[in-house]
């Protein structure tokens, strides 16, 4: 899928992917630690009970990587596109499954959790193609970490981590 450089999708798809990328090297670094994110086009958003310095050196250092060819940082097996890829799997395979009309619900039974089980095999894979292909790029260059905010401390600390483009740093006076 090709996106134009600059675009408003390419650039959420790069913040998406410094995200899991942080969220990934955080969860080496703090295991068992619970951690959550969200993406926008500022950046994104990290839930989970840590500070602020420590999350900036997790961003730098997942950054640098990203830039020096550490692609599969970001793809990242907790990820949303991985549950809406199955869900929709799922239930289109169970709808196919489950044939006609013409038959009592019951009997449309087997067809549907066997269409829907067969599908959630393949989601693992559908879904880090999709990561890959439609919703991260690990293309990252051009971009850095800007500010890092503590947004929220109760009951989960909030932070938000903004991404700058070079690009627009340089075009300052």
């Amino acid at each position: 899928m090709d996106i134009a450089p600059g675009s408003l999708a390419q650039r959420l798809r790069q913040h998406h992917g410094i995200e899991h990328a942080t969220v990934t090297l955080l969860s080496r670094r703090l295991p068992g630690v619970p951690i959550a994110a969200r993406s926008d086009l500022q950046g994104f958003i990290l839930f989970g009970n840590l500070d602020a310095a420590t999350l900036r050196a997790a961003a730098e250092d997942a950054l640098a990587r990203l830039k020096r060819g550490e692609r599969m940082l970001a793809i990242h097996p907790n990820c949303g596109t991985n549950v809406v890829t199955a869900g929709l799997l799922a239930g289109v395979a169970a709808l196919v499954g489950s044939g006609g009309r013409n038959r009592s619900w019951w009997d449309r039974l087997p067809g549907a959790i066997l269409g829907a089980t067969l599908a959630m095999l393949v989601t693992a894979p559908v879904g880090r193609w999709a990561q890959k292909n439609l919703t991260t790029s690990s293309d990252v260059s051009g971009l850095s970490i800007g500010d890092v905010i503590t947004l929220e401390a109760r009951p989960v600390v909030r932070h938000r981590v903004m991404i700058r483009s070079l690009r627009q740093e340089d075009a300052r006076p």
